[in-house]
């Protein structure tokens, strides 16, 4: 049988993509990704620069530069190709640590790029697997059905008759990984060791976390065997179809799965016209991904329309499982404890709980901290539990988290974006959906700490909670008095923190510094006038633009103080 050829009208698109090239050098990629970093940097700078803006400074001026910059980043991502697409889109789930302008632009970097050529995904399938196409399949179409920056999707027919579809992994990504993902960990260490920026925040720790999450994505084995998990965890749900994997037919770099077509779940229109009850199908999507996370432990991270489909039947079908998530045993249990101090409004339980979860980085004085937990605790109990938003949760999480040290694990945003956006697929297939009153039931599981509502692991929480709050008052006395004996030794060390001291203590400080500027411009000025008198013009010029410049500092120090005086 002849070799599938490439039709004569079928035109691959060619972007120049340099990363696409089959050589391309490695000092020029650092050049090309340093690029971006400095010029980040430089528009930072520029942005936080109040003296920059024409007509004043204001913070509506700041937020449309910060909108302009945070499109400019993601078009410069999908220009730097799949690792820094890749990264673009886990950083969207990073709310702890960048703005919302740049999340919210992030989120929507699409991961779709030209297609190579057929040719070359036909040398991927028979070094892979030393045959040649036509030996493996009956049929393979040249043109991909689906392309993405990680590879492609072709259509193919098994000798045994069965419609297939075939994953290639675009060529080169294993090496461009290597060469981008060394390069990001030299950012990552310039970040870490930064003044400001590396401050509270474990940059070289992201960088691990990204650095799993993309190797395990690029092994097409990993992904297979996810697949065949997620299937095995909703067998005998009928209204669930997940495609089967073709292991003969599958490698690192070729994934052959079963052909399951059907409608995107996106495509309200033709669900109406299969006559398919568009309200049932946001209901079991809902429990769908309350099973995967709170019955099985293992989720689908990044549940977007194209990654889910509909059936003529009326089942879910879900594709890519490239990127998944898992919650461990241990961290249901904290979990339960985070739950019960939400429920009862207490802050310290919250976070004493964030921190053993690693959400919350440990500080001397969490008092702020605690202060925020506390108020989001109190506007999230104003309204009944079946009211409430996934996004206006989420939104009140993530404004609180960044700049303070909460540090939300990848598995705790993954599940937050998850919801998101299953919310706003349940909205558009049913406006009246509300994703909080599906979860009401799922909930209870979560405080029984099982897979089935049980009033009785309920009430022996509740007790178990009690015996510790009685083991705590009977100690009480015997700490008390620990304590004053530690009095007595001199042990103990009380640090008192005064804001109001701390803003005199400043003040202090910025007069004194405006003081010895003071004195400096007094210096020069009388040096630069005497090197006048003596003829020395150009030496005496030097010395009043230093002069100059550190009026200008005076006079900005001076405008500092004045603001923070009108603040006290």
């Amino acid at each position: 049988m002849a070799a599938p050829k490439k039709p004569q009208n079928v035109v691959y698109q060619s972007k120049a993509y340099r990363w696409s090239r089959p050589n391309y050098s490695r000092n020029r990629r650092r050049i090309e990704i340093w690029n971006f970093v400095f010029r980040f940097l430089a528009s930072l700078w520029y942005i936080n620069k109040p003296w920059t803006y024409r007509g004043g400074f204001t913070e509506e001026k700041k937020a449309a530069r910060r909108q302009r910059q945070a499109i400019w980043i993601r078009e410069s991502l999908l220009e730097l190709g799949p690792t820094f697409i890749k990264l673009g889109q886990l950083f969207s789930t990073r709310s702890d640590l960048f703005p919302t302008e740049y999340v919210e632009e992030l989120a929507k970097l699409q991961d779709k790029v030209p297609a190579f050529s057929y040719e070359q995904a036909e040398a991927i399938v028979e070094a892979d697997f030393g045959r040649r196409v036509e030996e493996l399949f009956r049929s393979f179409d040249p043109v991909p059905i689906a392309a993405a920056s990680l590879g492609q999707v072709h259509k193919a027919q098994l000798h045994s008759g069965e419609e297939v579809v075939v994953k290639v992994q675009r060529p080169g990504l294993k090496r461009l990984f290597g060469i981008d993902l060394a390069i990001a960990k030299t950012i990552a260490h310039y970040f870490q060791n930064h003044p400001k920026w590396g401050r509270g925040r474990d940059w070289l720790g992201i960088y691990d976390e990204c650095y799993k999450i993309l190797y395990e994505e690029i092994d097409y084995i990993n992904e297979g065997r996810n697949a065949d998990t997620f299937r095995r965890n909703f067998r005998g749900k009928k209204w669930v179809k997940v495609p089967r994997v073709y292991w003969r037919y599958s490698s690192h770099r070729v994934l052959t799965l079963e052909y399951v077509p059907g409608i995107k779940i996106s495509h309200y229109e033709a669900l109406e016209a299969a006559g398919l009850d568009r309200k049932v199908l946001a209901q079991l999507g809902a429990e769908a991904y309350l099973r995967q996370l709170l019955n099985h432990g293992f989720f689908h991270a990044d549940p977007h329309p194209g990654n889910i489909a509909v059936s003529p039947e009326g089942a879910l079908i879900f594709y890519d499982f490239g990127m998944m998530g898992r919650i461990r045993t241990d961290v249901r249990v904290k979990l339960l404890d985070l739950f019960f101090g939400i429920a009862k409004k207490d802050a310290e339980q919250v976070v004493n709980t964030l921190i053993e979860l690693e959400a919350l980085a440990p500080m001397d004085d969490m008092g702020p901290v605690r202060r925020s937990i506390q108020y989001i605790l109190d506007h999230l109990m104003d309204s009944p539990f079946e009211e409430q938003s996934v996004n206006a949760i989420s939104d009140d999480l993530y404004a609180i988290a960044y700049d303070q040290p909460f540090r939300f694990p990848a598995t705790f945003t993954f599940v937050m974006r998850a919801f998101s956006t299953l919310e706003g697929v349940g909205k558009g297939l049913d406006p009246e959906f509300n994703f909080m009153e599906v979860a009401k039931p799922f909930a209870m599981q979560i405080m029984s700490n099982g897979n089935s509502v049980d009033r009785n692991s309920i009430f022996n929480e509740i007790g178990r909670q009690a015996a510790q709050v009685g083991s705590t008052a009977l100690g009480l006395p015997g700490r008390i008095e620990d304590s004053i004996e530690k009095l007595e030794r001199g042990d103990i060390r009380i640090r008192v923190r005064s804001i109001e001291t701390d803003r005199v203590l400043r003040r202090i400080g910025n007069v004194q510094m405006g003081t010895n500027l003071a004195l400096l411009v007094s210096a020069f000025t009388l040096s630069a006038t005497i090197l006048l008198v003596n003829d020395k013009i150009w030496l005496a010029l030097v010395v009043a633009l230093v002069a100059i410049f550190l009026a200008g500092s005076l006079i900005r120090l001076m405008m500092r103080i004045e603001r923070s005086d009108k603040m006290m």
